[in-house]
């Protein structure tokens, strides 16, 4: 097969993999070297900061020996194979970044013959692309079940790591994925996390101690394709971020692609908005100081669509509030919808001369149309209507007058042109 045809296959099959940014990593280019990492020199692909970084997003193989019933690249699916060799992909990525096309590499694989295998395959990419003197940023997704040393030696190459879980319970991998072990998931994360501590305890000692994944571990998990509930999923990612120090647990709302009872019908639309809210959930773990315990429970084990999780938690708890803006702590204002940290750092500076009335919350930014509902000022209350859940959840998803909503492209082509050849036309599948 002609690499350009390789490279149509394999770009395309790693579509279905989101746990794809570079946010956190600094390597910077050496005398000689080719591409940097550092702040000012790699951009496109969503950072932490807000910038967009381009990488060349690939499968080393859409191979695999594995069966799962929900993956597109399943061994028994009759897709297009393809197989790049090591080489291949140095060069690929060397050419592309001098082109200016990407500014680093995200690479995964199927697994091919077995795990070890694969994972050798990987590490001689990335070993060889640091030995051509690259110094762009590379994401590497690390294969269940191999070998310990070959994952930490591709740690020393790699920026970011990452093992993805797939699944949020034992369970539903037994039952959708049975080829693949939890304890093959968790044992490489428990390991690189021990590696990364020594990595960042050696580093306050010496500046010149060789990087180990230095934009740390990721995971990714789908959601819809089982049947665990956002609180599920919450208290998978809690126990993930504290037990193995992840930098990013990544939601991927599952794509129907296989048919089968265990499955979701093929005809159902992935749950985009779900996703949505448990990235939002998960927000509030990492930065407001919820638990997923607080923010959901047995009684109510899902989010509310209609809502954003702060909202939602709020109304469940309503009796906390209204809280007065001039007298609550810096953790109480985290808690009110519609304040940030950001604004909750201003409110609690800006008190110290003077107590804040309603048009000062307006100028520090605090979102009004969410928070005036929890809050009172100089002790008013603002909101203007009585305090039930039901009356301000009411408010709260209310269309404004002008409410505009972006077309959705199957939405406007599903009655007339989305039918077979012709859906492939719009989406510049040709």
């Amino acid at each position: 097969m002609e690499l350009q045809e390789k490279l149509r296959v394999l770009s395309d099959a790693a579509k279905y993999d989101v746990s794809c940014s570079s946010s956190g990593s600094n390597r910077k280019n050496t005398p000689g070297g080719l591409g940097s990492a550092s702040e000012a020199g790699i951009c496109h692909s969503w950072t932490e900061d807000g910038r967009c970084v381009s990488l060349l997003k690939i499968l080393f193989s859409n191979e695999c020996v594995y069966d799962c019933i929900y993956c597109m690249n399943k061994n028994s699916n009759p897709v297009e194979r393809a197989n790049f060799t090591p080489r291949e992909v140095i060069e690929l990525t060397l050419n592309f970044y001098k082109r200016n096309y990407i500014e680093g590499l995200f690479l995964s694989s199927g697994v091919v013959r077995n795990p070890d295998y694969t994972m050798e395959q990987l590490l001689a990419v990335v070993k060889g692309l640091r030995e051509a003197k690259f110094n762009g940023y590379i994401h590497l997704k690390g294969i269940p079940g191999a070998d310990e040393a070959l994952i930490h030696a591709a740690g020393n190459y790699v920026d970011r790591m990452s093992i993805n879980i797939e699944l949020p319970s034992e369970k539903s991998l037994l039952s959708l994925a049975p080829q693949k072990k939890k304890e093959s998931i968790l044992k490489p994360m428990a390991s690189l996390k021990e590696e990364l501590a020594v990595y960042q305890s050696e580093k306050k000692i010496s500046k010149h101690t060789p990087a180990f994944l230095p934009a740390g571990q990721t995971t990714q998990m789908i959601v819809g394709a089982s049947p665990e509930s956002d609180l599920n999923i919450l208290r998978l990612s809690e126990g993930l971020y504290h037990r193995y120090s992840m930098k990013r647990v990544y939601y991927s709302a599952y794509i129907p692609a296989n048919e089968n009872r265990r499955l979701p019908a093929l005809q159902t639309k992935p749950p985009l908005l779900r996703e949505h809210r448990l990235y939002q959930g998960d927000w509030l773990l990492r930065f407001y100081g919820f638990t997923a315990k607080e923010l959901l429970n047995p009684g109510n084990p899902n989010f509310d669509l209609d809502l954003d999780p702060k909202c939602f938690w709020a109304l469940e708890n309503l009796g906390l509030f209204p809280i007065e803006i001039n007298k609550a702590t810096y953790e109480e204002l985290l808690r009110i919808p519609g304040v940030g940290i950001r604004s909750a750092r201003k409110i609690i500076k800006a008190r110290r001369v003077a107590a804040l009335n309603y048009q000062d919350l307006k100028k520090i930014g605090i979102v009004l149309k969410r928070a005036k509902y929890f809050i009172t000022c100089r002790g008013k209350y603002y909101g203007g209507i009585a305090l039930y859940p039901e009356n301000i959840r009411r408010q709260l998803i209310q269309k404004p007058k002008n409410h505009h909503q972006q077309l959705s492209i199957f939405d406007l082509y599903e009655k007339s042109i989305l039918k077979t050849e012709a859906k492939s036309k719009v989406l510049g599948e040709l």
